[in-house]
């Protein structure tokens, strides 16, 4: 027979947005149960870069800079606390940031960022020319022109981020439980229940953070959710001598040195699907541009080569808040290239949304109400 159960609340994907709200959920007091398709962190939330605080080509002030700021801060947290509290080494590493640029629109691209990331984010960023670049990393490809240098910038092991946030949700009474959802109930206009391939689990307030997939949820709602996969393909590298002393990114490439030993480099964006296979054609393209910021790498010997879909909205800003017609119901997802960085932002303002509180920070410009 079906298994039935209850919950306050239910969390529909274990990804870094869901997860995130589970932490916080739980820290406020409120407990949760996640479902989980595969396992927590099975798909771009772990295979991601993990670059955190720095905004690189994209641009801000923008929709998502509320929400950045404040994630910008509870990484900070996050760092000081979670390897105490869980044992896990989430390996949040400091370095620098150098975005190189090759021609003069691309310095003016590069620059354009700087008051804002120093101010909102308070990470003290300079234009830097190609010889200063070169005393911070001399294996920098001197053809280049200038760097936008960023300072104080976070990476992490994304993966392990959503285990140790898991591991403490489920010490303050969280509940991850791994099934398909097939539907949602309702009573009215409010959400009672969800519907799972092998029970269900009676609820008033449910949390839709299935990243690309936000389109099945479409079907069970009436309400189009738009929010389709950008894939991205990141390889790993074995190269030749020590680490580099910096995060080194070219437009919307990068490499930096891991605790693992290798260089990781990407990323591609591609509209194509729901297809997850690594390409030759990507890793084509990672390679000529990490040879280009950094020509050392041409010998590198690849180890891995991994690809991941990420949640992506049309104007590619966040999707929070709540659902019209579906009292109940609300949405976190959107992160895009900046998934991993806004996580924690993304799960803080949907506990609080949740709760019934005033989010911690603006939401103006990422709800629903956009695209209608």
């Amino acid at each position: 027979m079906p298994s039935k159960q209850t919950a306050d609340v239910v969390i529909i994907g274990g990804g870094l947005a869901g997860i995130a709200t589970a932490y916080y959920l739980t820290r406020d007091g409120v407990s949760c149960t996640v479902v989980e398709r595969d396992y927590v962190a099975s798909h771009a939330s772990g295979f991601a870069y993990g670059g955190i605080g720095h905004l690189g080509r994209t641009g801000s002030p923008g929709p998502n800079h509320h929400v950045a700021a404040l994630s910008a801060r509870l990484h900070t947290e996050l760092k000081d606390t979670l390897p105490g509290e869980t044992g896990i080494d989430v390996e949040y590493r400091n370095k620098p940031v150098i975005s190189l640029a090759f021609t003069d629109e691309e310095a003016y691209e590069a620059r354009l960022n700087m008051d804002w990331q120093q101010r909102e984010l308070r990470t003290p960023t300079r234009w830097a020319d190609i010889e200063e670049a070169i005393e911070i990393e001399p294996r920098v490809n001197p053809a280049a022109i200038g760097a936008v240098v960023t300072e104080g910038n976070t990476n992490l092991h994304p993966q392990r981020l959503a285990f140790a946030m898991a591991q403490m949700a489920e010490s303050r009474g969280a509940t991850i439980r791994y099934g398909a959802v097939t539907g949602l109930h309702r009573d009215g206009d409010k959400v009672s229940g969800v519907i799972l391939n092998d029970g269900e689990i009676a609820t008033d307030r449910v949390v839709l953070a299935t990243g690309p997939w936000m389109g099945q949820t479409s079907e069970w709602l009436g309400v189009r959710i738009p929010v389709e996969p950008l894939k991205g393909q990141i390889l790993r590298l074995r190269v030749l001598g020590p680490p580099i002393a910096a995060s080194v990114g070219w437009g919307s490439q990068y490499a930096t040195s891991k605790p693992d030993g290798m260089l990781w480099t990407g990323a591609t964006e591609e509209e194509v699907g729901f297809d997850e296979t690594p390409t030759e054609s990507a890793r084509t393209e990672v390679m000529d541009a990490v040879v280009k910021m950094l020509p050392y790498t041409a010998d590198a010997r690849l180890v891995l080569q991994t690809a991941c879909l990420r949640p992506m909205t049309p104007d590619k800003a966040l999707l929070l808040g709540t659902v019209p017609g579906w009292e109940g119901v609300y949405l976190a997802t959107g992160g895009a290239r900046q998934g991993i960085f806004l996580g924690p932002g993304i799960g803080r303002v949907t506990a609080d949304l949740v709760q019934g509180n005033e989010p911690s920070a603006s939401i103006d410009g990422l709800t629903l109400a956009r695209f209608q």
